[in-house]
């Protein structure tokens, strides 16, 4: 027969618990039966769907085991199998009738508990989500879904036989039916929890477009947030249209600017933020070049050039402080003896290290070439013709010692940035420095 032209979802008529959810406390959910107003509805939905049908079709029942909707599909196959008031065109021998487990309610755990306690496990399912939220001992809208996702491919591949009847009902929870059809026409979660439940007995119809192959829903699903708008629009009196809400501009009118922080100066060279009173950097430059033109005087024979290098950024690098590798003895105890008499004004001086502006526009000598000099062998070693002994390349690199363009160490420090390092000059303890490196003070990011 290939695909049947009807697909007929039918919720079980009204039973016991619809009457009182209490008696979930005492009863097992699968055994609730139906009411006697529920046993009418059973009937009046078969001579319903008796008037949908023609005398030539075929019928295939599939229902959920629970006892109230198979008490539904007994109902249902009384009328439309009976005489009254006309000879049924369906025999009731005719008739298949396939009970599916999952098709059977989600499960909201064994016993249920008081009253109360469902009330609010109700409200908290409506906070949760009604698809994802898990009955305790129980299950999800989302587990239903999985289990209905099974069945409808088993429906699917039961198209193919041959034998397969022309109209296939299928008689369900009502939740199960919003599951059913989430998944056939793969309906969101959000448009799932705004859906309202069927009524009792209610025909949800799938009718088979023969052109495309596909069934097209016939009932207008009714939801909640329809409902809700209905109501608005009785109380008002007219209908409500949804305004879009603003989120540009000001709507409560704008005191952004009582409210906002100031704003953060431009950025300045080192230099600039120790100008006062307006002063510029160049005069403070000059008033430095005097100053150190009035210090070093008879005693202090350097040239203009020299002074004016230590002022712009290139005096007296860690070296010379400490006296430079390359010179000797006599030279370094001339130049200690000739500051000496000036202590105090050379310690004046060094407060405005900061002025000391570097290549790339910052002070205190930052990105300034470091000075090197030649590294002159002991009169012993150079009567031996021996040359000094001197660390791995690893331990030269982590005393920060570069080799020259000979591969001869120029006892050059530097820092991995490349800029003057602090090291003392010597060997010095290459564990401490290992271990510096390896610490988090010793990593360059």
């Amino acid at each position: 027969m290939g695909k049947p032209r009807l697909i007929i979802l039918i919720r079980h008529a009204q039973s016991d618990g619809n009457k009182n959810r209490d008696i979930h406390q005492t009863v097992p959910d699968h055994r609730v039966k139906l009411t006697p107003e529920g046993w009418k509805q059973a009937e009046e939905a078969g001579r319903k769907l008796r008037s949908l049908l023609k005398p030539s079709d075929t019928l295939h029942f599939f229902t959920s085991p629970y006892l109230r909707t198979r008490e539904t599909t007994e109902g249902i196959l009384s009328s439309l199998t009976s005489s009254d008031p006309s000879p049924s065109p369906f025999p009731r021998h005719t008739i298949k009738v396939y009970e599916e487990p999952r098709l059977r309610e989600q499960d909201f755990g064994n016993f249920q508990p008081c009253s109360a306690e469902m009330t609010r496990m109700w409200q908290e399912r409506a906070d949760y989500g009604h698809f994802f939220y898990r009955i305790p001992n129980g299950e999800s809208a989302a587990d239903a879904y999985d289990r209905v996702s099974g069945f409808n491919e088993s429906l699917w591949r039961s198209f193919g036989e041959k034998d397969f009847a022309s109209v296939c009902v299928l008689v369900t929870h009502g939740l199960m039916t919003r599951v059913f059809l989430m998944k056939w026409y793969h309906y969101s979660v959000e448009y799932f929890e705004d859906l309202r439940n069927v009524n009792h007995c209610e025909f949800v119809v799938m009718r088979l477009d023969r052109d495309s192959g596909k069934y097209n829903l016939q009932n207008q699903l009714r939801t909640w947030s329809e409902l809700r708008e209905e109501k608005r629009a009785k109380e008002s009196g007219s209908p409500i249209i949804p305004m879009r809400k603003k989120w540009g501009g000001c709507p409560d009118g704008c005191d952004h600017t009582a409210t906002s922080r100031k704003r953060a100066a431009k950025r300045q060279n080192t230099s600039d933020l120790f100008l006062e009173d307006g002063t510029t950097d160049l005069e403070i430059v000059e008033a430095k070049l005097q100053q150190i033109g009035n210090i070093v005087d008879a005693g202090q024979e350097r040239p203009r050039a020299m002074i004016e290098n230590d002022v712009r950024g290139r005096a007296f690098s860690p070296h010379e402080k400490e006296g430079h590798p390359g010179e000797n003895k006599h030279s370094a105890s001339q130049r200690t003896n000739g500051h000496k008499n000036n202590k105090d004004a050379v310690t004046s001086l060094s407060k405005l290290d900061v002025l000391k502006i570097g290549r790339d526009g910052g002070g205190s000598l930052s990105g300034a070439a470091s000075r090197s000099g030649s590294e002159e062998s002991t009169e012993r070693e150079r009567e031996a013709g021996q040359r000094r002994t001197y660390p791995s390349s690893m331990a030269l690199a982590l005393g920060g010692v570069l080799e020259g363009e000979e591969g001869m160490r120029t006892g050059q420090r530097a820092d991995a940035l490349g800029d003057q390092s602090d090291a003392e000059e010597g060997e010095g303890d290459l564990e401490r420095q290992e271990r510096v490196d390896r610490s988090f003070s010793g990593a360059v990011y």
